[in-house]
């Protein structure tokens, strides 16, 4: 018969594994993801060579920020020199709430998947070769407060009309253009 504190301490010591166990699912599901970008992106002066696939916590890594919770919130890689395209697999950072990728030479649309980041306050991909309209999906981030993609001149079309009501847009030397009032 098991006794009381034994049983205590297995069930202690049972939730305590599932805790580790989750938190290690939600760092690799990120760490994949901070990966995939990596992949994508062409890093001559060799900035992100600190982040390995291999690590199950990205929170240590340069220009990462988590939160409490050892989430990514926060990726600060403006003026890094990089070149090549944004990764789909942004959309899988699903804390992320800062995405600062301006002053870069990234070429390539922006992904429909941003769309899903509904934590996202500020996209600053602005000064770089981007090119294509703005996803309609960028619609769905209702806690956006700032879009600057400025200067880069390949953007073009209609800015989809629920992206109007984000405070701090800025669409300035790009072809994109605001609907007509209804």
């Amino acid at each position: 018969m098991m006794m009381p504190s034994t049983f205590w301490f297995l069930t202690l010591t049972l939730t305590l594994s599932v805790g580790h166990l989750t938190s290690f699912v939600y760092s690799n599901a990120e760490v994949d993801a901070l990966s995939a970008i990596k992949r994508s992106l062409i890093d001559p002066g060799n900035k992100l060579k600190l982040w390995d696939s291999n690590s199950i916590d990205p929170c240590n890594w340069v220009y990462v920020t988590c939160n409490a919770q050892n989430r990514v919130t926060r990726l600060d890689m403006g003026r890094l020199n990089l070149s090549g395209k944004l990764a789909p697999e942004l959309g899988n950072l699903a804390q992320l709430q800062y995405l600062e990728l301006y002053q870069n030479k990234l070429q390539g649309s922006i992904p429909a998947e941003l769309g899903k980041l509904t934590n996202l306050i500020a996209l600053d991909l602005y000064e770089n070769n981007l090119s294509g309209g703005l996803p309609s999906s960028l619609e769905n981030l209702k806690a956006l407060r700032f879009l600057r993609v400025d200067n880069n001149r390949l953007l073009s079309g209609p800015v989809p009309r629920g992206l109007l009501r984000v405070p701090d847009l800025d669409i300035s030397n790009t072809g994109l253009t605001k609907p007509p009032a209804q």
